[in-house]
């Protein structure tokens, strides 16, 4: 079906729509009572998930230098997301309302090959959640017909190396906590 729309956004219309977001993300009276485009996380987070996003967290604002509870930094480092963390072009991917989870799984593996493209380009790629809470002002400044939900952002460009954050390495799950192997009607786990 390929449900996929993408809004490739460079130049002036880039800084447009960032600008456009940082205005209403940097005033709490604007962006407090927001509500994502849809329920990407859990309403109540549990192990291990709450865990893990926790660790990341951490790791990535003890990179930073950003102490436990410096609300002021945490929401700046927060805030390079709408200006898609500096790279020269940013992604917005939607998809037609009346659509079901069966398209999103669709989608989550058209994500995936564009991540995989660009990395065969020798270009990065970071998706981004963080842009849900803004589809109104995404859809309003970029003209995105009402019929299509926004499903994430993604910036893409060449990575600064010299830039701390993007020394972090997230740890991944081995094989064996995600996977059992049934075979002879008997499971196993490596």
């Amino acid at each position: 079906m390929q449900p996929w729309r993408v809004h490739v956004v460079t130049g002036e219309a880039k800084a447009k729509l960032s600008c456009a977001i940082a205005e209403i993300d940097n005033n709490p009276s604007l962006s407090n009572d927001l509500e994502d485009a849809y329920e990407y996380y859990p309403r109540e987070w549990t192990s291990p998930y709450v865990d893990r996003r926790r660790k990341v967290g951490w790791e990535l604002y003890g990179l930073l230098g950003i102490a436990k509870g410096d609300k002021q930094r945490m929401h700046a480092q927060h805030g390079r997301n709408y200006h898609f963390f500096d790279a020269p072009v940013g992604l917005i991917f939607t998809i037609d309302r009346v659509l079901k989870e069966g398209s999103l799984l669709d989608y989550g593996m058209f994500l995936q090959a564009v991540m995989v493209a660009a990395r065969g380009r020798k270009l990065h790629t970071c998706p981004q959640a963080a842009f849900l809470k803004y589809h109104h002002v995404i859809s309003e400044t970029l003209a995105i017909p009402a019929d299509q939900m926004l499903v994430c952002g993604m910036s893409l460009g060449y990575a600064d190396e010299s830039s701390i954050e993007n020394t972090l390495v997230t740890d991944r799950e081995p094989v064996s906590a995600f996977s059992t192997f049934h075979h002879n009607n008997k499971e196993t786990t490596p």
